[in-house]
């Protein structure tokens, strides 16, 4: 079992390895083209959480990998002209800028992932390299990025490498994930979020004992030493779980009186959660404004609002 490193915090709050403002979050994983039907979109939940986290006026550093393409042109070319920062994205002659294949069935996104793209094939020694400058308060990952052996490995040695609070943003592609890569990466993570559909595949896969989903919640994250397990679910809102039997719930206060798609909800969530811990809000304060801007993000067409006066809102309402 990994040694969580993370400064303990009460449980009603988001735990990060240092406090202050417009702390360095470093997001690591896939980069990639979301293609719906009608249009492509750039995408990835790491990218995604990075640009929400930019435009809320943090300093986050997104470590990837692109092919040498027009399309990696066009990702750089967004990134500078929102300000992130590029130090950390690598670059591949061997294999394409990720793409995703998205079609919207009732309302909801399905994935076609196409296999070995350059994200796949993140290279340790540069994720050193680029980390000597950096010291994060937090390092966020996913579950996506790591099904190819080489760039599970420069996670791996990322997150052995450092003391800052690891948030993992479980997202379980099929045929993309797998029992072991689950547990390890719950071994090594402060704070993990999950959906409630996501739950009951680990509750199968786990052999967990039956009980209600905050029990079996409350087990994984006693299990695996996870400081808090954030559940999600959908117009339900989103509930908190510690391996101490503890939970905290958070319910949707203004739903939306229509839903464009849900592409991107869960990535903003997470984004704020994220935020929340920078600012030091409660658990129940982070997640209900998280609850709050995923559902915003529902309204619109894809997981990013092509304007910036969508944040206006959020920096009035939350004293950003």
């Amino acid at each position: 079992m990994t040694n969580k490193t993370y400064t303990e915090e009460p449980f009603t709050r988001l735990p990060l390895s240092h406090g202050g403002v417009n702390e360095t979050v470093v997001l690591f994983g896939e980069m990639l083209a979301d293609i719906f039907p009608e249009r492509s979109v750039l995408g990835g939940a790491p990218f995604n959480v990075a640009r929400h986290l930019k435009a809320f006026g943090q300093k986050p550093v997104l470590i990837t990998r692109l092919g040498q393409d027009a399309l990696r042109d066009e990702m750089i070319q967004v990134m500078n002209r929102e300000g992130m920062e590029i130090a950390g994205i690598q670059s591949d002659s061997s294999h394409p800028t990720g793409k995703v294949q998205v079609e919207i069935i009732n309302g909801e996104p399905h994935y076609e992932i196409v296999p070995k793209q350059a994200y796949d094939f993140i290279d340790q020694n540069e994720v050193h390299n680029i980390m000597h400058s950096i010291k994060p308060a937090m390092i966020y990952f996913g579950t996506l990025a790591q099904r190819n052996k080489i760039s599970a490995s420069a996670l791996n040695q990322l997150l052995d490498g450092t003391n800052a609070t690891k948030f993992l943003d479980i997202n379980l592609r099929e045929p993309w994930f797998d029992e072991q890569t689950l547990r390890v990466s719950m071994q090594k993570a402060d704070i993990v979020k999950i959906n409630d559909d996501e739950l009951n595949k680990l509750v199968e896969m786990l052999s967990l004992p039956e009980g209600t989903h905050q029990q079996q919640a409350c087990e994984l994250a006693g299990r695996f030493e996870i400081a808090q397990m954030i559940v999600t679910c959908g117009s339900k809102g989103a509930w908190m779980a510690s391996g101490k039997g503890k939970t905290v719930e958070a319910k949707i206060e203004n739903k939306l009186e229509s839903i464009t798609d849900t592409v991107g909800a869960g990535d903003g969530f997470a984004s704020v959660c994220i935020l929340g811990a920078i600012k030091g809000w409660s658990a129940s304060l982070s997640m209900r404004r998280a609850n709050t801007f995923a559902a915003k993000i529902c309204g619109i067409r894809g997981a990013i609002p092509e304007n910036k006066d969508f944040y206006e809102q959020f920096f009035r309402e939350w004293a950003l």
